[in-house]
């Protein structure tokens, strides 16, 4: 695919779990500096149910106002093929930037504060992990918000796409409970564990078998590992405590405790 709409697609920049990311050349209508933007284009031909959902979902994260979330700077159809336009990131996002340990730290709490924002005007992310972090001049920014729960907090709304990795899901959510803030400040926490140390919490999860990986994750707690530092262990520890109510009640509690530990370890 070399043209989207009235967009030069220009090389891949990745693969997800719903589509696929495009350094692309933004037509004239749309007013940005830079001479590159990121377009996702979804996998699946959509229906019209998909059309409506994904038009309501871009409307209402089109009103996000977060220096922490990737502006969305565009949304389309073409042929039946949906796609949404952010800013271009050179750094790329935390999965493959080549960033220091503090820098993580700090681009992990930008991704919080994004997803507080998020969850202040009713969205909850659903899908947040190292690819969907981008990093640009020492800051983080969330993004892919294509499986974006709208609506009340608590509600089980699905956005487009397939659910995300399951390495990276709050065990309530297998449970069939309803996605909230403690949804995503799980999944940011998994993130930050996976790039600090390069393993996952879940070091034998299944990958033949979605059900085999579901026991696993419900079955076993998440296991911090011991290189990490003690300080930023006791976050992550807090944000992955057993029950909901444990953990941190808010993304910006866990930005603001993340922030505390880099400090600390930086003193």
């Amino acid at each position: 695919m070399t043209q989207l709409a009235d967009y030069e697609l220009v090389s891949l920049i990745g693969r997800g779990n719903h589509g696929s990311f495009f350094r692309a050349k933004p037509p004239g209508r749309i007013e940005v500096d830079e001479e590159f933007v990121a377009v996702k284009v979804l996998d699946h031909k959509a229906t019209d149910d998909d059309f409506r959902r994904f038009g309501h979902e871009m409307k209402v994260i089109a009103t996000v106002d977060s220096r922490y979330v990737a502006p969305l700077l565009d949304a389309g159809q073409s042929n039946g093929t949906l796609f949404y336009t952010l800013p271009y990131y050179q750094q790329g996002s935390l999965q493959l930037a080549d960033v220091d340990l503090r820098s993580q730290v700090r681009a992990v709490a930008d991704a919080a504060r994004g997803a507080h924002d998020l969850h202040e005007i009713g969205v909850v992310h659903r899908d947040i992990k190292p690819a969907n972090i981008l990093v640009d001049d020492g800051r983080g920014f969330l993004a892919d918000l294509g499986l974006a729960s709208v609506g009340s907090l608590g509600t089980a709304t699905v956005g487009i796409g397939p659910i995300g990795s399951i390495e990276f899901m709050e065990p309530e959510i297998v449970y069939g409970q309803a996605a909230g803030r403690t949804s995503d400040v799980w999944s940011l926490a998994i993130t930050l564990h996976r790039i600090l140390s390069g393993q996952s919490c879940h070091p034998d999860l299944p990958t033949d078998s979605a059900m085999a990986a579901f026991r696993h994750v419900l079955q076993r707690r998440p296991q911090i590992d011991h290189q990490i530092d003690d300080q930023l262990a006791t976050v992550l520890s807090k944000a992955l405590a057993p029950t909901r109510t444990e953990r941190f009640s808010t993304a910006l509690e866990f930005a603001d405790a993340l922030e505390r530990a880099g400090s600390s370890r930086s003193q």
